[in-house]
C-alpha cells in the first residue's frame, strides 16, 4: 500500500490564549487532491501555515515525506505553497521576484522560473514590475512561485481568488496535471465547483476541528 506523503498527527495550536487548531489529524497520499472547506477564521490557513513550518503548533507532529516539520521548525523541502494573498516586491519584475525566492533553496535556475511563468500565462509579463500587475496577475504569479520548484506537496489556499475565467481554467488544468504526476495537493476554496471538480476527498474545518465530509453534502 502506498504510504502517505503528508501526515498531520494530533496538532493543536493556541495563539493569544485562543485555541486555533484542536487535535487535528489527517493524511494525504501521492497523487491525491484533498479539499478543505470551512468559514473564514475556521483555521484553514493556520493549518496550511503549520504544515509549511511558518507557525509551529504547541502539540503534535507534521510529516512531509520523512521531514518532521514541528521538530525541525522550518519550511520543509519538496513543498510549494500559496497561502492567503501572495506578497511580492512591487518595484521588481515578476522574473526578479521569482529569482529571489528561488535563490533561498538554490534548487532551480532560469529555465524552471521561465517555465513556471509560462504555465501560469505570465511569460509575456516576465519583465514587468509587479506593482503594475492586476490582482489576477499577482495571483498567477503566486501560483508560479508555488510550483516552480516542482514540489511533491502543494498547498493552495483559495488559489482561484482574483482569477478570471481563463485563470480558473488554467488552475484546474494545472491541478489535474500535477495530480497525474503524483503530486499531493491540499486545496481550499469558497467556490463549491472548485472543490467538487478537483478533490478526491473533502474535509471540513469548523472552529479548529477537522472532520471528513461527503462531497455529495457540499
Amino acid at each position: 500500500m502506498t504510504s502517505p506523503f503528508l501526515k498531520v498527527d494530533a496538532i493543536s495550536l493556541t495563539l493569544k490564549n485562543e485555541p486555533i487548531l484542536k487535535n487535528v489529524s489527517f493524511e494525504a497520499y501521492p497523487g491525491e487532491v484533498v479539499g478543505i472547506i470551512g468559514r473564514n477564521g475556521s483555521g484553514k490557513s493556520m493549518l496550511f501555515k503549520c504544515i509549511a513550518g511558518l507557525i509551529i503548533p504547541q502539540q503534535g507532529e507534521i510529516w512531509v515525506g520523512h521531514f518532521a516539520v514541528v521538530h525541525e521548525r522550518r519550511f520543509p523541502p519538496n513543498l510549494g505553497a500559496l497561502i492567503e494573498k501572495p506578497g511580492f516586491i512591487g518595484s521588481l519584475s515578476a522574473y526578479k521576484n521569482l529569482k529571489i525566492l528561488a535563490s533561498i533553496q538554490g534548487k532551480i535556475g532560469d529555465a524552471e522560473i521561465r517555465e513556471a511563468l509560462r504555465i501560469v500565462g505570465l511569460e509575456h509579463a516576465a519583465r514587468t514590475k509587479v506593482r503594475k500587475f492586476s490582482v489576477g496577475m499577482k495571483q498567477r504569479l503566486g501560483i508560479a512561485q508555488a510550483i516552480m520548484e516542482k514540489p511533491n506537496l502543494l498547498l493552495l489556499d483559495e488559489p482561484t481568488s482574483g482569477l478570471d475565467a481563463d485563470g480558473v481554467a488554467m488552475l484546474h488544468d494545472l491541478v489535474k496535471r500535477l495530480k497525474a504526476e503524483g503530486v499531493t495537493i491540499l486545496l481550499t476554496s469558497h467556490i463549491r465547483e472548485d472543490i467538487t471538480a478537483l478533490s478526491d476527498r473533502v474535509l471540513e474545518m469548523e472552529s479548529g476541528v477537522l472532520k471528513a465530509l461527503d462531497p455529495a453534502s457540499i
